[in-house]
């Protein structure tokens, strides 16, 4: 019997998992942005000195969970578990990443909305007595995501006022079953939601339904409302997705106008950095998750937050052939006082 399972989609832990550990690797246009006092490391190139972009992004996946298992006190043979993805072809950064450091690796796909689908399974484990220490991470990469899913950035091709900047970076966290907070409460896992949208530049509206269906089935699962929340966070959204969630969500009787946003916004200042519509990538959620959303509930400024990290899980082929691009959401309750 699924004792732990609340409502139609909603998990509420037994045994709450703690963050003991987090990090945050970005890229120089991220470090220039408003969050840079938050980051751990802030790259002066966005090479890392390696040979290509892919490899860059790889190096700083490793050198992200290297640091958060650092940061929690551990080492890597205290580590159960490795539980990462990325946007490339076959998840290659958390692959080659897994091989370089040897923790017991579960590879998943799940887009920008990696961070938290890695967090919603590494809470499982660790609630259901599986491990006592797991780490979840993601990266992603301006360039080498440009060159995968648009143009190679020589095209210079010109970006629509819709399109998000992918972020360059990477985060990690380790989860235990021993801690003192912030913790892992309740997850909702999302389902896919495809309204038809098929322009791949227009990845905020892409994902919005998804991001709308998840919050509705987490508030009506819990009794939650969104005034329970000190702050309620969706990943990759930016300015246009954001807007339709804020509308769509009114509509339903849920007014997320007081302390919603989103961490494409954060992370740029989307005017003076020419950011467009704002950011995107599976990094855009994990540094603003483990540099700011992490450290500001250490300090005690939030309490009980709601991080939801969204995915569009199209590929080049399929936008070509003129598919529509899926999306998902998946949330998960951080509270420093489980509940």
């Amino acid at each position: 019997m699924a004792v732990k399972r609340i409502g139609k989609q909603t998990i509420k832990f037994h045994n709450p998992p703690s963050i003991i550990g987090t990090s945050s690797i970005v890229g120089p246009k991220e470090g220039d942005g408003p969050l840079r006092g938050y980051f751990d490391i802030v790259l002066e190139d966005d090479t890392w000195g390696q040979k290509s972009f892919e490899k860059a992004e790889a190096k700083m996946q490793e050198e992200a969970i290297k640091l958060a298992i650092k940061n929690a006190n551990l080492s890597v043979d205290n580590i159960q578990f490795l539980i990462s993805g990325d946007l490339l072809n076959q998840i290659i950064s958390s692959s080659y990443t897994a091989r370089q450091i040897g923790i017991p690796y579960f590879g998943l796909y799940g887009a920008c909305s990696t961070m938290t689908e890695s967090l919603c399974i590494g809470a499982m484990i660790i609630d259901g007595g599986f491990a006592d220490n797991v780490v979840c991470a993601t990266s992603s990469h301006f360039s080498s995501a440009e060159r995968q899913f648009r143009f190679p950035l020589e095209y210079g091709a010109q970006r629509k006022f819709s399109s998000q900047w992918t972020v360059t970076g990477a985060g990690a966290t380790v989860l235990s079953a021993n801690g003192n907070g912030p913790y892992i409460t309740y997850i909702t896992p999302g389902r896919i939601k495809d309204y038809g949208v098929t322009d791949a530049s227009n990845m905020g509206g892409a994902m919005a339904p998804a991001a709308i269906d998840t919050l509705l089935q987490h508030f009506e699962d819990t009794g939650f409302t969104p005034q329970d929340y000190d702050l309620i966070v969706s990943g990759d959204l930016g300015l246009i997705g954001r807007r339709i969630v804020i509308d769509m969500m009114k509509k339903k009787g849920y007014d997320l106008s007081e302390n919603y946003t989103d961490c494409g916004i954060k992370i740029f200042d989307v005017v003076e950095q020419d950011t467009h519509a704002g950011g995107s990538g599976c990094a855009c959620s994990a540094v603003v998750l483990n540099g700011y959303i992490y450290k500001e509930m250490k300090k005690g400024t939030f309490n009980r937050v709601l991080v939801m990290s969204t995915g569009a899980l199209h590929s080049p082929i399929s936008t070509l052939q003129g598919e529509s691009v899926p999306g998902i959401a998946h949330a998960i309750t951080l509270e420093n006082l489980p509940r």
